[in-house]
């Protein structure tokens, strides 16, 4: 009577092992497919707060960029747009991407309160297919990706940086 139960046990503990193998080497697959697809601007197609679409085509060339993923009630999210506008003569140079999931009137107050609506280098964009997070594997607000001047992924940031260190980064490249 023993020995089935022992059969039956190790058998169970095998498939649960071998099941979790299976789940860590098909989440490490992913991971890397996910870095080799971000390795340079992927293409995207969000809409933009005047109702407009964006693309990644509408780009500046030779220009580093970063993409902010924000939520309007985030805390955190609101101090780093704060930090930006503060430093806004700081990042003339470089293209800055807010992107969020919410409608567009929450996103538009957003960038109105936070001055920042009037800037030629400063977007904000509205991931309606909530298609963000999952194409760059971002998984917290506010996160940044960083991208230098020929498009290429300089850093992934989760939560809120100072502008010196986006700017030392994007320097740097």
């Amino acid at each position: 009577m023993r020995k089935p139960i022992k059969i039956i046990l190790a058998l169970l503990f095998i498939s649960v092992l071998l099941f979790l193998g299976y789940r860590i080497v098909n989440k490490i697959t992913y991971k890397n497919e996910i870095k080799k697809h971000i390795k340079t601007i992927p293409n995207f197609l969000y809409q933009n707060i005047k109702g407009g679409v964006f693309t990644n085509q509408n780009l500046m060339t030779e220009t580093p960029a970063i993409f902010i993923y924000f939520n309007t009630e985030c805390e955190y999210c609101s101090e780093e747009a704060q930090m930006i506008h503060e430093n806004i003569k700081k990042f003339e140079n470089i293209q800055i991407i807010f992107i969020s999931f919410e409608n567009i009137k929450q996103i538009k107050k957003f960038a109105q309160n936070h001055q920042l609506i009037n800037y030629d280098n400063i977007y904000f964009l509205y991931d309606s297919k909530n298609t963000f997070a999952s194409t760059f594997d971002i998984n917290s607000l506010p996160s940044l990706v960083l991208y230098n001047k020929n498009k290429n992924l300089v850093e992934k940031i989760k939560g809120q940086t100072k502008p010196e260190i986006l700017i030392k980064k994007l320097n740097a490249e």
